[in-house]
């Protein structure tokens, strides 16, 4: 086995797969490594969360390949209903007032997955299931990885860059001695999908409360995904509840504007904190996506902000390859400074979103609905909302997949 690559990529999900996709035909030797096998990953409970893509994410995975077998399977976002429980203020955004078939879509994340391992199945790129990352160093002119197996033994790689896309526990993080910055919100997500008694419309609510925000994605024929942020007792108390007071509960937060609400699905429950690691590199590695950012869900913006992560990545190491070194620090020190504008910026409204609505002050109250209230009578601002919903207020990379 040829233990020489230009790229390792610990982390076998879905933004580690992208990632390869992004560069399987640029000449790059690639390894991807990841600890779990392919059953375990298709059986992973994590899989049925329901994932919200802006139409510029949809756009990038067209690029992949991933796109095209999932399609069928994803509900369009036609509208968006923005609006504060126990005030007057809302905003509605359109699909068809912004002269798209869609301003997102909803999907679970085993579809996604599924399409981008199916993908990468048919590549000439090397893949070690049920293996880990357990060392490395790097040196000015490699990487050397180190890798422990499921059956104990190990294996030794060297690489010109190592890519952390191995998640919010991300060992390579770890390894590297990269420091976290944790804010913890106060808050647990409640997540289950329910059943409609009226049709949605392709309709995605963002319903926000005094508890916190609300969610309710269309993802099939009068079904919803459901992404119920509460206080950790209130959660707590719901959680060990019955279905019957949990979804009355629901029902009182959300109102009857798609009649009666039935649970279809299990209730599971996440805590909420906002983690950002303090740097992205470290010699000749880099991490990305949820090695590098962890938001709350509200506005869904988790996925995309890593996708363009991948993108820009790709973009950059197709043109780094052609006439330079793709782990020199000064090269992936570019990347990072690219990126921290739009880290910054997507984390800093979704943050921002969460106190805002968060706050019960009458004052901040009467702003904010004044704001959301004049927000949908203003065609100009809400094409410029539409554009940051859909993730297109910004150019997208082009990836050479």
């Amino acid at each position: 086995m040829d233990e020489n690559f230009d790229i390792v990529i610990a982390g076998g999900g879905l933004v580690g797969n992208c990632l390869a996709l992004a560069l399987k035909n640029t000449g790059l030797k690639i390894a991807v490594i990841e600890a779990n096998s392919r059953l375990q990953q298709q059986q992973s409970g994590a899989g049925d969360r329901a994932l919200a893509l802006g139409a510029g994410t949809v756009q990038l995975l067209e690029q992949l390949g991933v796109w095209a077998a999932v399609a069928h399977v994803a509900a369009p976002i036609k509208q968006i209903h923005v609006s504060d429980r126990g005030h007057f203020g809302k905003t509605r955004l359109s699909a068809k007032q912004q002269n798209v078939d869609a301003l997102g879509y909803v999907i679970t994340a085993r579809a996604l997955e599924q399409s981008a391992a199916d993908q990468l199945a048919a590549c000439n790129i090397n893949y070690f299931y049920e293996t880990r990352v357990a060392g490395l160093i790097s040196s000015e002119e490699a990487v050397f990885v180190n890798l422990r197996t499921h059956d104990g033994s190990t294996i030794n790689l060297t690489a010109k860059l190592l890519v952390g896309a191995d998640g919010g526990q991300s060992s390579v993080r770890q390894l590297l001695g990269i420091d976290q910055v944790v804010t913890e919100y106060g808050q647990t997500a409640l997540v289950t999908t329910v059943q409609s008694s009226l049709p949605h419309d392709n309709t995605a609510y963002e319903r926000f409360t005094a508890f916190g925000p609300m969610a309710l994605l269309p993802v099939g024929p009068r079904l919803m995904a459901v992404v119920w942020t509460r206080s950790h007792e209130q959660a707590e108390a719901l959680m060990a509840g019955g279905e019957a007071e949990f979804l009355d509960e629901l029902q009182a937060c959300f109102g009857y504007r798609l009649g009666a609400l039935k649970l279809v699905a299990p209730r599971r429950a996440f805590p909420l904190n906002l983690i950002r690691a303090k740097q992205m590199l470290s010699e000749r590695a880099l991490i990305i996506g949820n090695a590098t950012h962890q938001l709350h869900p509200v506005a869904g913006q988790g996925f995309n902000l890593s996708i363009r992560d991948v993108a820009e990545l790709a973009e950059m190491l197709i043109q780094q390859n052609q006439s330079g070194d793709i782990g020199d620090p000064a090269f992936l020190q570019a990347y990072a400074k690219q990126r921290q504008a739009d880290h910054d910026k997507t984390i800093g409204f979704t943050n921002s979103l969460v106190h805002l609505f968060s706050n019960q002050n009458l004052a901040l109250a009467a702003l904010r609905n004044t704001g959301l209230t004049m927000l949908d009578h203003l065609p100009t601002l809400k094409r410029t909302l539409a554009k940051h919903a859909m993730g297109l207020a910004r150019r997208l990379p082009e990836m050479g997949g």
